[in-house]
């Protein structure tokens, strides 16, 4: 499976954005779809995840309430929204898949990963 993301860029404190995540893929429903992100220095970090349905995300408690994780399995997509967002959600947002059947946080169970897009908060 080979991952696209896209839609970073900069925003000011309080702002939105959406994110996309296009897969190859033609059985892209099977995968369990996720959300990481990595700031310098730290380790890459669960955001949010979605199982085939787009039922039941799972989200950090970081950014609950904050963002959205939807997919649309017509096309392939997975998608996170992101609102009232604050300079510590500055980082790299990376798209993963999984070969699971149901959503997970753990960043071992993704097999495929996007190369990741470049998100800037600024105070």
């Amino acid at each position: 499976v080979q991952l696209q993301a896209s839609g970073g860029g900069l925003v000011q404190a309080g702002g939105s954005l959406r994110l996309s995540c296009a897969a190859s893929e033609r059985t892209f429903s099977n995968y369990v779809m996720g959300w990481f992100r990595r700031t310098p220095g730290k380790e890459r970090e669960f955001v949010a995840a979605v199982n085939w349905s787009g039922a039941n995300p799972l989200y950090a408690v970081a950014v609950k309430g904050r963002f959205t994780i939807s997919r649309d399995n017509a096309k392939n997509k997975v998608y996170l929204g992101m609102d009232s967002l604050i300079p510590e959600d500055t980082a790299v947002y990376y798209c993963a898949a999984a070969s699971r059947g149901y959503a997970t946080t753990r960043i071992t169970d993704y097999n495929y990963w996007g190369q990741g897009t470049l998100v800037t908060v600024s105070s």
